[in-house]
């Protein structure tokens, strides 16, 4: 949904907070975010045990899937309807705070509680001082790339930098396997992110120094002239504007292609849908001057300020944050751990492919807290959209259009 309609829906049901549906006494309502599934079953579990601990407080689940989810939050919260907690986007929670909606944490967070968290996940959910939310998934983003057929190939070890990168996929294609060199999405949730992990290794921020879009900058044009000859040459896969996420990983999955670059949770679904696939995890390759960045996410739980029962909420999220609960939800869902005692498990400690990612973890950049930056992500995504389909002529003039659009957004 565009931030502008986002905010619009907003405040047209602000009056419409204070009329929440009534809560029945000691009830808690949880709107979740689907993130496999696995998700269902956990928090049912969740629902179960915390009960059971809990006499005289009833948990009430409602699992939706997350393309559907920010959607289903707006109506809600128009309507009055809304839950008492909620998963999140992080990056959505500047206009839950800014119009009133998430009720700050300090109140109900000791001292004793904040130090359960990683303080790298804790912070993008603290905004002008007071914590909003806390961080139930995080993730960050690396490269995985395909032993044998690079080895087939013969590329012995996975490329450091784009210009080894642009090789090894030069050398798949040639070598004449039924693969692709690099795994390039262009459509849907992050099609703007896979353009950024160029950027960032061109010198080149999302936002300047001023405040101003980074996509007329000349590292932004390097990254996106970099993509284009990528395809223009057929060394990705076909047909990237049809690409989702999903799509690029199931061709992953499916021994398709050479390299591609996602997140931790994929590890986990090779493991049970491909486990004979030979597959390893690399640092998303540096530009010439050697800089790389990795995409930092969380995902956050908020309380809402409508909530009737906020003394039950709190101790539900006080239970979904103890060690056990943390570890049984990271471990099956793929995610980076959150809290301190999870990361020292045993788990995560002898995870080669979590501990690629973790090494990442300096080079990581979170999408800006900003107003309007769902529509600022998407008229990136429109850009590169456009750019993937056209001619290389037209890569800097769509560069330029999008940046101005973004300045407009920003400048609100």
């Amino acid at each position: 949904m565009k931030s502008a309609v986002w905010k619009s829906a907003l405040l047209g049901g602000m009056s419409l907070l204070a009329l929440a549906a009534q809560a029945a006494a000691g009830e808690v309502r949880v709107t979740v975010a689907e993130y496999s599934n696995k998700t269902g079953p956990y928090f049912a579990e969740i629902e179960k045990s915390f009960e059971a601990a809990n006499p005289g407080i009833d948990v009430q689940i409602e699992v939706v899937p997350w393309d559907v989810l920010l959607q289903k939050l707006t109506t809600d919260i128009t309507a009055g309807t809304n839950a008492d907690l909620s998963i999140i986007g992080t990056r959505w929670l500047i206009d839950f705070v800014q119009q009133g909606i998430a009720e700050p944490l300090d109140g109900y967070i000791t001292p004793e509680f904040k130090d359960r968290f990683i303080e790298t996940f804790l912070s993008p959910s603290v905004l002008e001082g007071k914590t909003y939310g806390l961080p139930i998934a995080a993730s960050a983003r690396a490269m995985y790339y395909n032993k044998d057929i690079l080895s087939k190939a013969g590329v012995e070890n996975p490329p450091s930098t784009w210009a080894e990168l642009q090789d090894a996929a030069k050398k798949i294609k040639e070598s004449g396997q039924d693969a692709f060199g690099f795994g390039l999405q262009g459509k849907e949730i992050e099609t703007d992110v896979y353009y950024y992990y160029a950027m960032w290794s061109m010198g080149t921020e999302i936002l300047n120094a001023d405040g101003t879009s980074g996509l007329s900058t000349p590292g932004a044009l390097e990254a996106a002239k970099l993509y284009k000859s990528l395809i223009d040459e057929g060394l990705t896969e076909p047909g990237v504007t049809s690409l989702s996420r999903e799509d690029v990983q199931n061709l992953f999955k499916q021994g398709k292609l050479g390299m591609m670059i996602t997140a931790p949770f994929l590890s986990n679904q090779i493991k049970e849908e491909a486990p004979d696939l030979k597959y390893g995890v690399a640092a998303i390759p540096a530009g010439p001057s050697g800089a790389r960045g990795t995409y930092g996410v969380t995902d956050s739980v908020i309380m809402f300020q409508n909530s009737k029962n906020k003394e039950e909420a709190w101790k539900l999220l006080d239970y979904l944050f103890q060690t056990e609960q943390r570890a049984k939800f990271t471990e099956g869902e793929g995610f980076l751990p959150v809290n301190k005692e999870v990361a020292k498990g045993e788990y995560f400690v002898n995870n080669a492919d979590l501990a690629a990612f973790t090494a990442l973890l300096p080079d990581a950049r979170f999408a800006p807290v900003i107003p309007g930056w769902e529509e600022i992500a998407q008229i990136t995504s429109d850009a590169m959209q456009k750019i993937y389909l056209g001619k290389p002529e037209d890569i800097e003039p769509t560069l330029k259009d999008a940046a101005a659009k973004a300045d407009a957004i920003l400048k609100k």
